[in-house]
């Protein structure tokens, strides 16, 4: 009796193993079949059905406004406190709602995010905002003379107003640095900088603002990716202006612009 005992035993600790086995693949194979068909019916969809307009006028355009609709979703959903199919529902016809209805200003996506590039620069900035604090905090202290300010302006080559306004925040978020006034079709920047006594002060703020314009053109603006918005008019004025060349008027305006590469000026 303990031979039969024991095997029936190992018997039943044995079954359960084909059985888990047999589960796992076939949840395998399901899951391509779904990934497949997936694919297939978003192809489909892609080739034959037009997306609405108010969705975007290409991939990343829709892309941008179906986080959007995500976003507000969650946001319901996150007011509420509850996740459940109502609520979800009820947050995704409220977010087409406010997309429909209460359109915001497109923000043209003429650019690919690199996420490495967008590191580097949040590095840079936790690196400037405490160095230059620690020099305007020593400026304040130390005595003898106080420092000189001056406002200068500078030309960077920052095609998007979305970016450009990104890299605007930089510098108004390192100490030392204000931006004051935007021309938005020459791109130039009019800079209040806290202290220009020496000629290595002010060597030193043309290195920073070309980094800011590198590193945001890196992250943001590279040329192999860009493809300018049809929304955005201001766009097609610069890359005309640069095509045809500098007109008179921006000779004698820009005459006194300092680069901002580090060359001479």
């Amino acid at each position: 009796m303990s031979g039969r005992d024991t095997d029936d035993s190992a018997a039943n600790n044995r079954s359960p193993a084909p059985l888990r086995s047999r589960l796992i693949t076939a949840r395998r194979v399901s899951l391509l079949f779904l990934f497949w068909h997936t694919v297939t019916v978003f192809v489909w969809l892609r080739e034959h059905i037009r997306m609405p307009g108010w969705l975007g006028s290409d991939s990343r355009e829709v892309a941008v406004r179906l986080w959007t609709l995500a976003w507000l979703t969650f946001v319901w959903v996150l007011l509420w406190g509850t996740v459940s199919w109502a609520n979800i529902l009820a947050g995704l016809v409220l977010a087409i709602a406010i997309v429909t209805l209460l359109p915001l200003p497109r923000v043209p996506v003429e650019g690919r995010i690199h996420p490495v590039a967008v590191l580097i620069i949040l590095v840079r900035l936790v690196i400037d905002f405490f160095v230059s604090s620690a020099q305007v905090a020593w400026a304040a202290i130390r005595p003898g003379r106080p420092p000189l300010g001056a406002v200068i302006r500078v030309r960077v080559a920052i095609k998007s107003d979305m970016v450009l306004t990104l890299a605007v925040d930089y510098l108004n978020l390192v100490p030392g640095t204000m931006v004051l006034d935007i021309d938005h079709r020459r791109r130039i920047l009019y800079i209040h900088v806290f202290d220009v006594r020496t000629e290595k002060k002010v060597q030193a703020f043309y290195d920073q603002v070309a980094f800011v314009e590198r590193s945001f053109i890196r992250a943001f603006e590279r040329d192999s990716e860009w493809h300018p918005s049809p929304y955005h008019g201001i766009d097609d004025e610069y890359h005309r202006v640069h095509d045809i060349g500098r007109a008179a008027t921006e000779h004698t305006d820009m005459s006194d612009v300092p680069p901002t590469d580090g060359g001479g000026r």
